[in-house]
C-alpha cells in the first residue's frame, strides 16, 4: 500500500508548491478534488481536456516528484431535485472520468447522490426509519426510479472509461452502507465501489474493519481515505448518533472528525491495515484532515506520522517458515 492525501487540504497554496510539500513528507500518492464539494481548484477537468500542453504540463508535474495520482474526486449529489444543481455535479463527475482516463488514473470519487421524495421535490429526503411506511415507500422510489438508473448509466460510462467509482459512504446519501453499496454493486456493474472512509462508520455504529471485511470479500473497495474521529457519549445520550448541530460546536456534538490517531489508538487503525491487506487492497491509504482542533499542517503531519508507522507497504512474500 501507499500513503497519499487529498489534496483539498491545500486549496490555499499552489498546486506544485502542494506537491513538494507532500513529497517532503515522504507521501508516494494524491487524490485531486476535480469539482463538487472539493472545488477544482488545483485541477480544472474542463481546461486540462481542452488544451494538451496543460494535461501533460500537469501530468509532468505530479511524475517529476515521484508521485502518482490515486483518485480524481468531485464529490457532489448528481442526484438532487434540484435540475441544475444535479446536472451540474453529473457533468463534473463525467469530466472527471475522461480526465481520468487521459490522466491513466484507476479512480474518480465522489457520493452517491440522494434524491428528494417525489418527481417535484426541491430537497434531498434521506430515510432512517422502516416506519411509518410512508419511509418505505419513499425509500423504494427513489432506488427503482432514481438511484439504480442512474448509476447503471454512470457506471457503464466509467467502465467504457477504464475507470472505477469509488462511492464515498457517508450518511445523508443513499450510499452509506456496506449493505448499500453492496445492493448498487449487485444492480449496476463492478466499476462501483467503496471509497471507504472509517469516519463515517463509526459514527453510524459500524466497525471499520468489519466494514473492510464485507466489502473487501466483495472486491468492491476501490479507495480508502484515513480519517478518524471521537465519540462523546455523554453527548451522544443527548443528542443521538445523528447528531445535526454544527460541526463548528465540538464541546457539544455527540462526535467530531479528529486526525489519525487521536479518535482510536495504532492498534484500531493496525487493525484496519491488516485487513485491507488481508482483503487484497494492496492501493492507497489517502489522509483527510477534518479535525477541528489541529491547524491543517499540524494534522496532516500528525496522521502521516503515524500512519507511517502502521502502513503495510511490502508484499509479503512466501510464507518461509511453513
Amino acid at each position: 500500500m501507499k500513503l497519499g492525501v487529498f489534496m483539498v487540504l491545500f486549496n490555499e497554496r499552489g498546486f506544485e508548491e502542494s506537491l513538494d510539500y507532500i513529497a517532503e513528507k515522504g507521501l508516494k500518492a494524491v487524490e485531486i478534488a476535480t469539482g463538487g464539494h472539493p472545488g477544482n481548484v488545483h485541477c480544472n477537468p474542463e481546461e486540462l481536456l481542452a488544451d494538451k500542453s496543460k494535461l501533460d504540463a500537469f501530468k509532468k508535474a505530479v511524475d517529476a516528484r515521484g508521485l502518482t495520482i490515486s483518485a480524481l474526486s468531485c464529490h457532489g449529489n448528481p442526484l438532487h431535485p434540484q435540475k441544475a444543481l444535479a446536472q451540474a455535479d453529473h457533468d463534473s463527475f463525467y469530466k472527471s472520468i475522461e480526465l481520468a482516463q487521459r490522466l491513466g488514473v484507476e479512480v474518480v470519487n465522489t457520493f452517491s447522490g440522494c434524491p428528494g421524495d417525489h418527481e417535484e421535490a426541491k430537497y434531498p429526503n434521506w430515510p432512517v426509519a422502516p416506519w411509518p411506511n410512508d419511509y418505505q415507500e419513499i425509500l423504494k422510489w427513489q432506488w427503482e426510479e432514481k438511484v439504480i438508473p442512474y448509476w447503471k448509466e454512470a457506471g457503464k460510462f466509467a467502465q467504457d472509461h477504464g475507470v472505477k467509482v469509488g462511492l464515498e459512504l457517508h450518511g445523508g446519501f443513499s450510499v452509506h452502507s456496506p449493505a448499500t453499496m453492496l445492493r448498487l454493486r449487485e444492480a449496476t456493474c463492478e466499476a462501483i465501489g467503496a471509497n471507504l472512509d472509517p469516519s463515517h462508520m463509526w459514527w453510524q455504529g459500524i466497525d471499520p474493519v468489519q466494514a473492510i471485511r464485507i466489502l473487501g470479500r466483495a472486491g468492491a473497495i476501490h479507495h480508502f481515505h484515513a480519517k478518524d474521529i471521537t465519540i462523546d457519549q455523554n453527548n451522544v445520550n443527548m443528542h443521538g448518533l445523528t447528531d445535526m448541530q454544527s460541526y463548528t460546536l465540538m464541546q457539544e456534538r455527540a462526535w467530531n472528525f479528529r486526525s489519525v490517531g487521536y479518535g482510536h489508538d495504532l492498534k484500531v487503525w493496525s487493525d484496519m491495515m491488516s485487513e485491507l491487506r488481508l482483503q487484497n487492497y494492496d492501493y492507497v491509504v489517502s489522509i483527510e484532515h477534518e479535525d477541528g482542533l489541529m491547524s491543517v499542517d499540524e494534522g496532516f503531519g500528525k496522521a502521516v506520522r503515524n500512519l507511517q508507522q502502521i502502513l503495510i507497504e511490502e508484499p509479503a512474500g512466501e510464507m518461509w517458515w511453513v
